[in-house]
């Protein structure tokens, strides 16, 4: 099994999401001792938000392409193909103001192309990305999973929304919830980690 954990949280040994998408992968060794992992940490290396050079050379035939437009699609062209390589996928997916964290938009924005990850026919769109098992690590400072707050998570929607577009719709989603609430809190990342079940 080849694992890809992506991380998108800035916080390092402080985050939630980081420990427990740790959590998660480290289950996953646990049941599959010959798994290899890699990890993307899209914080220290972040991907460009997409800009007219980038969509452009998303739609230019490989062959018309100018160097700044080869140079511009390779940071797609390499998350695409980290993608496609691994079995499953751990995403790290901390709560900001509502959404996903900016560096991980920005890699879904460069994952999602027309004829690579997804394509058109007659039939409808169809997601090429195919075969993956997808486990989100998110975390938040309150309770989105379940009462008054449950209608104002977009994160888990969304993600499930976008990546079983491009074809990945075997997706588990655990989270750690409360950190910032204090009943919650001592206890969040426990709770959250013994309810991994893979």
């Amino acid at each position: 099994m080849k694992i890809l954990h992506l991380i998108s949280s800035p916080r390092g040994e402080a985050s939630f999401s980081i420990k427990l998408g740790n959590a998660i992968v480290e289950r996953l060794h646990q049941n599959h001792t010959n798994s290899t992992l890699k990890i993307k940490d899209l914080t220290q290396k972040p991907f460009p938000h997409l800009e007219e050079v980038h969509l452009n050379s998303f739609f230019t035939p490989v062959e018309n392409r100018s160097p700044e437009l080869a140079e511009a699609v390779k940071h797609s062209d390499t998350a695409i193909a980290e993608l496609m390589d691994a079995d499953t996928i751990v995403i790290g997916v901390p709560m900001y103001n509502f959404g996903i964290h900016s560096t991980l938009k920005a890699w879904i924005d460069h994952i999602a192309r027309a004829n690579k990850t997804f394509s058109y026919s007659e039939k409808g769109v169809e997601g090429l990305v195919k075969d993956k098992k997808v486990y989100l690590a998110i975390s938040s400072g309150g309770v989105y999973s379940a009462g008054a707050m449950r209608s104002d998570d977009f994160i888990e929607p969304y993600l499930r929304t976008v990546l079983g577009f491009l074809g990945m719709t075997d997706i588990t989603a655990f989270r750690v919830e409360g950190v910032s609430m204090p009943d919650l809190k001592d206890g969040a990342l426990d709770k959250a980690i013994q309810s991994i079940a893979l």
